[in-house]
């Protein structure tokens, strides 16, 4: 898609499809209290050209509704889509984001191949660099499909997009917020596109390579490590997973360092970001149900997101050093698999104190297995503060449904941080306890630990196997299971992966 930002006003603008928000600003209730649909545009060319349609009160811009009008009288556009963001309290930067990506999502099956929105006007306080952001990821994101391997595969994709914006005092900083909307859109696209790669055509080595693709690109540095660097480091608990597989895995090793960060204090915080990567999970012995285990290919989504948040981080360029990690794995029932019953020892942090042992009760729990020795490598490489991300536990579906992701973490102050980027990044979650009631409920009889605490509570018992390798160090964990798939295609994004939670890891490293 290309992607421009203009100031040339609305009327005069020749396009296939001219697109502006609405709110209903009716703030009355009771059975007798009409919607009352308002155009966020200043320009009066486009007020006149909506306001029979406006008039009939069959529209009543609620969340992504849309009305079209063909050849517009007064505007050059062939036609105009209005498309409303809701009640006027609820018409946030985030709804914004949506309505961007509706707009798209309405062209492409439609063959408009160009196209105009107006960045919304009036009832939005302040400057509008946060709305134009928005709208500028909004339409990107709108513009990703799953159907790469499709033999009759019709290319929709948009190929001129341009966001509209009023005249502006800073002109510069509207076309910096346009510049950073589009790298956040496409980032957040380059994790839902690896999401997406079947387990046949993404092996944790094709990972790596399009992670060092990457890297190379933005100007980040990496590493990619397999098999003999996982022995070298102790890995235990992530090559006990990787040894099932005839796939080797991938260690995956990411950094940014910020410019003049030779001349900031000793103590600046380095973050850690680490990515679950179990490219195809089958479950090991344990072998999941054959219903929906080819959905399994999104098992390495908090690794897509930590590669992308790199991507965004190096073209953001952020004051704050930032080391990523994934592990990549197959999760495979081979004759060399390990067994439940299995003792494995991970990663030592350093030479004067052994790795934990780990009693492997269930197989499937394979994901905390890699996090863990990828959390204490990112300690070793000089990580202060830590964030992790997998698609974890079924539970924490169970417990928060399809609609919020789950977090947890040991520091509130860091906690603190995520939670004001969450008003940003416009992702849910909530927060679950820790406590040491659910960590003895991993405690093992033959083992330090063991890798799963039973039927009760399994989101929260597996948070409690990932502090003990986090220790004291400042740390925060994303279960997003449950909200890594979209389930059904929605008017703002397509079905198949979500690309969450890339969002809030780079507002939460762009905090520091």
């Amino acid at each position: 898609m290309r992607t421009q930002l203009s100031s040339v006003p609305l009327p005069v603008i020749e396009t296939p499809l001219l697109a502006v928000f609405a709110v209903d600003t009716q703030t009355a209730k009771g059975p007798d209290a009409k919607p009352s649909p308002t155009l966020l545009t200043a320009d009066s060319a486009v007020q006149a050209a909506a306001a029979a349609v406006l008039a009939t009160g069959e529209y009543k811009a609620g969340p992504n509704e849309t009305v079209l009008l063909h050849a517009p009288a007064g505007l050059a556009a062939k036609r105009l889509l209005i498309v409303g963001l809701g009640k006027i309290a609820k018409a946030t930067a985030h709804a914004v984001r949506d309505a961007a990506g509706t707009v798209v999502r309405f062209c492409k099956p439609r063959e408009i191949r160009e196209l105009v929105l107006a960045v919304p006007e009036n009832f939005f306080a302040g400057p509008p660099h946060a709305l134009v952001s928005a709208a500028a990821q909004g339409a990107i994101i709108g513009d990703f499909d799953p159907d790469t391997y499709r033999s009759d595969r019709k290319d929709r994709s948009i190929q001129s997009f341009t966001l509209a914006a009023p005249p502006s005092s800073d002109r510069a900083a509207v076309e910096s917020a346009f510049a950073e909307g589009v790298i956040i859109g496409e980032s957040q696209n380059f994790a839902r596109a690896l999401v997406n790669e079947p387990g046949n055509k993404l092996t944790p080595t094709v990972l790596g390579q399009r992670a060092a693709e990457m890297a190379q690109q933005v100007g980040l540095a990496c590493e990619v490590h397999s098999t003999q660097k996982l022995h070298e480091l102790k890995m235990g608990a992530f090559w006990s997973v990787a040894q099932g597989s005839e796939e080797p895995p991938a260690l995956i090793v990411l950094r940014y360092i910020p410019e003049g960060a030779s001349d900031g204090p000793a103590d600046s915080p380095i973050l850690g970001l680490v990515g679950k990567g179990i490219t195809f999970d089958t479950g090991g012995i344990s072998i999941k149900p054959a219903d929906n285990m080819e959905r399994m290919k999104y098992d390495m989504a908090g690794g897509a997101a930590m590669i992308a948040a790199m991507r965004a981080i190096a073209l953001l360029k952020p004051k704050v050093r930032v080391i990523a990690i994934v592990c990549a794995a197959e999760n495979m029932p081979d004759g060399k698999a390990q067994k439940p019953g299995d003792v494995q020892t991970a990663m030592p942090l350093n030479s004067s104190k052994p790795g934990k042992t780990i009693e492997i009760i269930n197989t499937d729990a394979e994901g905390r297995l890699v996090l863990a020795d990828g959390l204490t490598y990112a300690r070793q490489l000089g990580a202060t503060h830590l964030i992790d991300a997998a698609t974890l536990t079924g539970a924490v579906s169970v417990a928060l449904g399809k609609i919020n992701a789950g977090a947890f973490s040991n520091d509130d102050a860091t906690y603190a941080r995520f939670a004001a980027a969450l008003q940003v990044s416009g992702e849910k979650f909530w927060r679950l306890p820790l406590g040491e009631e659910y960590a003895d409920i991993i405690k093992s009889d033959i083992a330090d630990i063991k890798n799963t605490g039973g039927r009760w509570g399994g989101a929260i018992n597996a948070a409690e196997f990932l502090h003990v390798f986090a220790e004291d160090t400042p740390w925060i964990h994303l279960d997003i299971a449950g909200v890594a798939w979209v389930e059904d295609t929605k008017p703002f994004i397509a079905k198949g992966p979500s690309g969450v939670p890339f969002r809030s890891i780079l507002e939460w490293v762009r905090s520091y």
